[in-house]
C-alpha cells in the first residue's frame, strides 16, 4: 500500500501535526486543568489556615486583635505618602517633629515592633511543632494500620494461610457449587 501524505501526516490513528505542535505549544485544555488543580490546591490551603477551633468569644476577639498591627502599619505608611501630597506642610510640620525624636527611642520601638512579631512567630511556631509531634506520635499506629491493609492483598505470602485451624483448612479443599466458578468453568 503507497504512503499518502495524509497518511504520513495522520499516521494510522495519532494526528502526528497535533503532536508536533504539542511539543512546541501547551495544549490549552491541559494547561487550563493544571492551573484550576494549583488554584484549588491554594485555595484548600488558605481554608485549613482558619479552621483551628477557638473555644470562646475572647479567642476569637485576640485573634483578630493580634491581626491587626500588621494591616495597620502598612496602610499608615500609605497614608504619610497620601498626606505628603495632599498638604506637604503639615506632613513636613510631622516629620520634622519626628526628626526631633531621640534615637534610643527609635531603638526601643524596634524594639517593642521587633519582640511583637518574634513572639507571633514563636506561638506559630510551637503550634506548628505541636501539631508535627501529634501526627509523630500516631505514626506506629497508621504504620500497623497500613501492614494490616497490605496483608490482606491477595498476592501477599501466607494470604490464605488456614494457620493452625484444621477444619477451616479442610473447608477449603471442599468443592462446592460457587456460581462464580463454574461459571468460569464452563467459559474454558
Amino acid at each position: 500500500m503507497p504512503l499518502t501524505p495524509l497518511k504520513f501526516l495522520f499516521g494510522s490513528g495519532k494526528n502526528v501535526v497535533t503532536e508536533t505542535v504539542g511539543a512546541f505549544r501547551e495544549n490549552a485544555e491541559a494547561g487550563a486543568q493544571r492551573r484550576a488543580e494549583f488554584d484549588q490546591a491554594a485555595l484548600a490551603q488558605y481554608a485549613a489556615e482558619f479552621k483551628i477551633a477557638r473555644t470562646g468569644r475572647f479567642d476569637r476577639f485576640m485573634d483578630g486583635l493580634n491581626r491587626l498591627p500588621r494591616p495597620l502599619m502598612v496602610l499608615t505608611v500609605f497614608m504619610l505618602f497620601a498626606a505628603a501630597m495632599i498638604d506637604p506642610l503639615w506632613f513636613a510640620a510631622r516629620m520634622t517633629g519626628l526628626a526631633l525624636v531621640p534615637e534610643p527611642l527609635w531603638w526601643f520601638a524596634g524594639t517593642v515592633v521587633t519582640f511583637y512579631f518574634g513572639g507571633r512567630f514563636q506561638i506559630k511556631s510551637q503550634e506548628f511543632h505541636k501539631a508535627a509531634l501529634a501526627i509523630a506520635d500516631d505514626a506506629p499506629r497508621v504504620l500497623g494500620r497500613i501492614k494490616e491493609i497490605e496483608a490482606m492483598r491477595h498476592d501477599t505470602p501466607g494470604a490464605a494461610d488456614t494457620g493452625t485451624d484444621a477444619s477451616l483448612g479442610d473447608a477449603a479443599l471442599i468443592e462446592d457449587d460457587n456460581p462464580a466458578v463454574q461459571d468460569w468453568k464452563g467459559r474454558k
